[in-house]
């Protein structure tokens, strides 16, 4: 049958027979909106056909088995079998289609719906980057968004696994990333201002104001009226109890300031002074993180400037 035909053509296969595209770039389905869109299925049918490329091989009893690989629609193919189809409509394409075409449209296709988390993007941007080649430019150009826009976006995927997941599930904002990463080489403090993140739901700019903070205590450590000793206990201090701490000298004595985020951590801090051995923090963050998530408060117009900011995660963006 001539591949102009198959690629004109909508056809109605079972659902069964199709099998999910390997360089599909989400990973994350969300079950509400699935079950809703299963809903208008039921109702209305599927609206836009699935596009599929089709494979024949031979049994073992001698007959021909034919098979569908998903390049695109797998939003509807689950939310089509979640409404009990039997059949759904695809376009068949050439089963020429290279496997550097097949993640292209599946990326194009959930790019253009605005489907991916912040994650899902970068890790699709990191494949297109490193099994295909691109360029920045050039997958860029195929998404319609700028070089820099990339370039920043795959950055984020040096955050720890921990805050990936996170922010996949939308218990951080992609704003938060920025000052996360600007503490990329002190794990400590990143780690810290996580945890306040997540604990505390500080927005986007409480964030910032915070890795300024850290940016000062960075000259204060540099500074040469600053007792080293001092210094030290500090760094021991924040190294042992797993938080932020702070010593102040006063003419007479002075003061340590321990900051915590939750009841638990304040136990768990109790008993690490007591013991006195170091110890992490309590409460694990999904605890924290299952009620309302932080917010991002920056204005539509101060995220897209960051999105093409050519150096957003500089510290010399974090003027002291």
């Amino acid at each position: 049958m001539p591949s102009q035909f198959f690629n004109d053509a909508i056809f109605w296969i079972e659902v069964d027979k199709i099998h999910p595209n390997p360089y599909q770039p989400r990973h994350e389905f969300d079950e509400v909106k699935l079950r809703d869109l299963a809903d208008s299925i039921r109702m209305y049918g599927v609206l836009q056909p699935l596009v599929v490329t089709r494979h024949e091989r031979m049994k073992e009893d001698g007959g021909l088995l034919v098979e569908y690989e998903l390049i695109s629609g797998e939003r509807r193919l689950r939310a089509s079998k979640l409404a009990g189809l039997e059949q759904v409509p695809v376009i068949i394409r050439s089963t020429e289609q290279s496997d550097r075409e097949k993640l292209e449209l599946a990326i194009i296709e959930n790019l253009q719906r605005e489907d991916l988390n912040p994650v899902d993007r970068a890790r699709a941007f990191y494949r297109l980057s490193t099994e295909f080649r691109f360029t920045h430019a050039e997958i860029a150009a195929k998404v319609g968004k700028s070089r820099v826009y990339v370039s920043n976006t795959l950055r984020i995927l040096a955050l720890p696994e921990e805050m990936l997941i996170a922010l996949s599930e939308g218990k951080i904002s992609e704003g938060h990333t920025r000052p996360l990463l600007m503490l990329i080489d002190r794990p400590s403090e990143q780690a810290t201002l996580f945890k306040e993140i997540i604990f505390r739901k500080i927005t986007v700019r409480e964030a910032e104001v915070i890795a300024r903070k850290i940016a000062l205590d960075r000259v204060r450590a540099h500074n040469a009226d600053v007792d080293p000793e001092l210094l030290a206990i500090e760094a021991k201090l924040k190294e042992s109890l797993g938080t932020r701490v702070r010593i102040e000298r006063k003419e007479v004595g002075g003061k340590i300031t321990i900051e915590f985020f939750s009841d638990d951590d304040l136990h768990a801090l109790v008993e690490t002074i007591n013991a006195r051995k170091p110890a992490g923090l309590a409460a694990p963050i999904a605890a924290a993180a299952a009620a309302e998530a932080p917010v991002d408060d920056r204005t539509k117009d101060e995220i897209q400037a960051d999105e093409n900011e050519e150096e957003l995660y500089s510290l010399k963006n974090f003027s002291i």
